[in-house]
């Protein structure tokens, strides 16, 4: 006789109830008949388990459908808006707060400037903003949880920001410092890899097992989907793309390596060098958009890209260029299905887009670009407080990867 231990049976049912929940999120409406036939569980377990999602507010009824001989079956699907949970985006120059319903849409959204923000703790900062965030909702219990992604590396497991050294964080707890000031559970992850998990879970890649999604804005990271899964490395530090060396000869980077990618791709780069050559006399329709002393801002320089501003063309096509060498190596290294490129740096930019796909198709190995493609994100300027949700939304349904 097999015996079964109490908290292996407990798992069990966990495990049955978060994959039930993906199927109705996904599938849904559908009858409990039919999600026992694709998951290949007794009809009884099913109906356990949708009672207790029932019960939790995460699963409602909703009609009936076609009979086949007999009753017509109930249908259940997934109850968006009951519950709600919170993504934080957290970068060297903003925090981003938004509330999602089950779908990952946002109902309400939050940004707060980091450019001239004064704090002793990063930590307690984010929990005073989120304490009044929270200020707007009534029933705090429907609060399913905190997902909070950072830039840098993150030990997601022990809800640990290793190394941040934008934010100068260095082995902060934060998932527990957070956990003991709401009462909310927390989840805390790498920013990169959240994006990826939204374009996995809510995206238009969600079929694809082997991608990469690239960041390009105040740091350049990189997430990597091997055969469905996503590599964290040995320490959880996989996905520094920022800090590969592209030049020996280079600058001396933050990380105290010479020549890495991010001193020649990132936007402090890109604003250092606009206001440089504009200072010595270079046209650019930007000059007249920084009268008075305005600042320089990823914004403007979208917009002069978009005019075809020849210097911001100019500065963009350096920036393909370096960046492209990049993901070049990445290409001949991982031979993914696809890369996507998020982050300020390429929203809304087609033709930064279409200048990395034609460098990368003329310098990678022809047996790796084959019906290969450089891609925008699926959500635009929402990617990555979506992606932050996602972190949270993955282990709920209790995703592939």
């Amino acid at each position: 006789m097999t015996l079964v231990r109490t908290g292996d049976a407990k798992l069990i049912r966990e495990l049955n109830k978060a994959i039930i929940l993906d199927i109705i999120r996904k599938q849904g409406p559908i009858s409990r008949a039919e999600i026992s036939k694709i998951v290949q569980i007794s009809p009884t377990t099913v109906a356990s388990c949708i009672n207790a999602l029932m019960k939790d507010s995460l699963v409602m009824e909703s009609g009936t459908g076609v009979s086949s001989g007999g009753r017509k079956p109930i249908l259940v699907q997934l109850n968006p808006n009951d519950r709600f949970l919170i993504g934080v985006a957290v970068n060297a120059s903003k925090i981003t707060i938004a509330a999602f319903n089950l779908y990952a849409n946002v109902q309400k959204k939050i940004t707060h400037s980091l450019q001239n923000e004064t704090y002793s703790d990063l930590s307690d900062f984010l929990i005073t903003l989120l304490q009044d965030f929270l200020e707007d909702f009534d029933q705090k219990e429907d609060c399913l949880g905190i997902s909070i992604t950072f830039q840098g590396i993150v030990d997601a497991d022990k809800g640990v920001v290793v190394y941040n050294p934008k934010l100068n964080m260095s082995n902060v707890s934060l998932k527990d410092k957070m956990e003991e000031a709401l009462h909310i559970p927390t989840y805390i992850d790498n920013d990169t890899n959240g994006s990826l998990l939204a374009e996995k879970g809510y995206g238009h890649y969600q079929q694809a097992k082997n991608l990469i999604y690239v960041t390009i804005g105040d740091g350049v990271g990189a997430s990597v989907l091997v055969n469905d899964a996503i590599y964290r490395g040995y320490l959880g530090g996989a996905g520094e793309f920022g800090h590969t060396t592209i030049n020996f000869n280079g600058p001396i980077c933050e990380c105290g390596n010479i020549g890495c990618l991010e001193n020649y791709v990132s936007w402090q780069t890109i604003q250092s060098r606009m206001e440089e050559e504009m200072a010595n006399g270079k046209k650019s329709t930007m000059s007249m958009w920084l009268k008075d002393n305005e600042q320089l801002t990823i914004e403007k320089f979208q917009q002069a890209v978009l005019q075809e501003d020849p210097l911001a063309l100019e500065i963009l096509d350096d920036v393909a260029f370096y960046l492209g060498i990049g993901l070049v190596n990445l290409i001949n290294l991982f031979n993914p299905e696809k890369i996507m490129v998020g982050g300020e740096l390429a929203n809304d930019n087609p033709y930064f887009i279409r200048k990395l796909n034609e460098f990368v198709l003329k310098h990678s190995l022809e047996t790796h670009t084959e019906k290969f493609a450089i891609l925008p994100s699926s959500f635009g300027a929402d990617s990555e407080v979506i992606g932050a949700a996602s972190v949270l939304l993955h282990d709920l349904f209790h995703s592939t990867i």
